[in-house]
């Protein structure tokens, strides 16, 4: 990538950084300028972001259950809202031929359906690191986010395989086999270690056999990745997969979002059009929260999903490139449509950020929306006897379970927000339930009021910083402690009012020494005897 590139994106990422906002609005804006100062697009970025994507779908896969995809509020509501907007927005649009404005004066109803089609997807790559962001992926709103984009990928394949009249490869039925090789795949994970063989291994599934292997039979990179890692996702070290590619995967999304900054030429009337699209992003919001609590979905689970699903999608802009190529639009719309995905970013990224917040604020108006019956993953929630919640069972967390668990007994409880773990808790016999702790909502779902003392472990400053303000919001009067992952983040707890705050890697020093000190005891008692 080129050095100036890298330079911009990272004083304009680091400089948006420090008013509180995400570096990817500084890399948008990145793109822009550089724009702007007449620099262009190359291959190489192109590849850069290609890759960025394709790492971003295969880490989505590794954590994805295809199960999920069956559920009414996935599919039911992709469909419905891509129905919907495709109706109402290629309307308005057509309607707008008739004004005389020379960027509508040239489509016709399919042309207008045509964009349409494309507003109505939402960006994988926003949502997937908003949510990655804020560590809300295994949440149940992150879940079913995730659900809906995947049901969106699938309906973009169906698209370019019919549009390009390119059908795939009879080669393609072979890749059903895939299956087939989980057992290698599995041994060969099994066998690479913890070190760089991990995230090399992630690399080789991911572009080789994932998205190599897809192009090469005529189908979506990106689908390729996404079952790759979605084959691999039943291996207990899928997740050490994800962590190992997690810097690679951030370093070279920069590339994508620098690329969508550089698509086009920025021009008064594109802009202009561009933003009365991105007036529309309320209704896509809207329409998203209303079908969601239609099936069962609490008010706060209905907006942060939506929320996280209110931007334009990149694929507008294949959309775009797609119907230029086929003369179905004219070329100014693959202008506007990266511009407005560029807007909607910059628009949704603080609100995503501040969504509870948001949710806090509204949710006596927007509860009302709620329907009679409750998802079963929005049930009330039953603590029972607890007096101890330990919020957040990762490593970290479950270790405080135990050492709590084996001092007073059944009064310990844990909450996490991941099914998946709370099976595996529950299976080594650990009293786990389902809990979204950064949920303002929470307390007064909770049924029991013994609980007196919470410990704090979720893996990032923000969520529990977040949990803090909701219990010192709510009529809790017990103590809370909290874990850090580095000492600054220590100071930041205390003066958010947590009664104890430990930095997790001292702890752990301090818990390691004192397992040598009883063990070295016990040897000098043996050697003096």
């Amino acid at each position: 990538m080129d050095p100036l590139f890298l330079a911009v994106a990272f004083i304009l990422g680091f400089s948006f950084r420090q008013v509180g906002l995400p570096p990817m609005i500084g890399f948008l804006a990145a793109g822009f300028a550089l724009n702007a100062a007449g620099q262009q697009s190359s291959s190489l970025l192109k590849e850069v972001a290609d890759l960025g994507v394709i790492l971003l779908l295969f880490s989505i896969g590794l954590k994805l259950k295809l199960k999920s995809l069956m559920k009414p509020e996935i599919w039911a509501t992709t469909s419905l809202h891509m129905a919907l907007t495709i109706a109402a927005l290629g309307s308005l649009l057509f309607a707008l031929t008739t004004t005389g404005l020379t960027l509508f004066a040239k489509l016709d109803l399919p042309a207008a359906a045509l964009i349409a089609f494309g507003l109505s997807f939402s960006s994988t790559v926003f949502a997937i690191k908003a949510l990655e962001d804020k560590t809300e992926l295994n949440t149940l709103h992150g879940r079913t986010a995730i659900g809906i984009l995947v049901m969106q990928d699938i309906i973009a394949v169906l698209f370019i395989t019919f549009t390009t009249g390119a059908l795939p490869s009879p080669w393609a039925l072979a890749l059903f086999a895939l299956p087939l090789l989980r057992p290698l795949l599995f041994i060969m994970l099994d066998r690479s270690g913890h070190g760089e063989l991990i995230p090399l291994f992630g690399l080789f599934a991911a572009i080789v056999i994932g998205a190599e292997l897809f192009e090469l039979v005529g189908l979506k990179a990106d689908l390729g990745a996404l079952l790759l890692g979605v084959l691999l996702s039943s291996h207990p070290r899928a997740n050490e997969i994800s962590k190992s590619l997690l810097n690679f995967k951030d370093i070279l999304l920069i590339g994508f979002f620098l690329e969508i900054g550089l698509t086009g030429v920025l021009t008064v009337e594109t802009m202009i059009t561009a933003l009365a699209l991105s007036l529309l992003l309320p209704l896509k919001t809207g329409l998203f929260f209303f079908l969601l609590t239609r099936f069962r979905l609490r008010a706060r689970s209905s907006l942060l999903t939506a929320l996280s699903l209110s931007t334009y999608s990149e694929f507008g802009l294949i959309v775009g490139a797609l119907g230029v190529a086929n003369g179905w639009l004219p070329t100014e719309w693959l202008t506007i449509s990266a511009i407005a995905l560029a807007i909607s970013f910059v628009f949704l990224s603080p609100i995503n950020l501040y969504g509870h917040t948001l949710y806090a604020r509204m949710s006596d108006k927007l509860m009302k929306w709620e329907s009679q019956t409750r998802h079963p993953d929005d049930l009330p929630i039953n603590t029972g006897n607890a007096r101890i919640a330990v919020l957040g069972m990762g490593r970290v967390g479950a270790g405080a379970y135990d050492t709590m668990r084996s001092i007073y007994g059944e009064i310990v409880l844990g909450l996490e927000s991941d099914p998946e773990k709370i099976n595996i808790h529950c299976d080594k016999g650990r009293n786990v339930i389902l809990g979204d702790a950064t949920d303002c909502d929470f307390w007064t779902r909770v049924q029991s009021g013994n609980i007196c003392m919470v410990m704090l472990t979720l893996p990032e400053l923000r969520a529990n910083l977040d949990v803090i303000q909701r219990l010192r919001e709510s009529d809790y009067q017990g103590s809370i402690a909290a874990v850090a992952r580095f000492p600054d983040e220590v100071e930041q707890l205390k003066d958010a009012g947590v009664d104890m705050a430990v930095d997790s890697f001292t702890e752990a020093g301090v818990g390691f020494a004192d397992h040598v000190q009883q063990r070295f005891d016990d040897q000098l008692k043996a050697d003096s005897i």
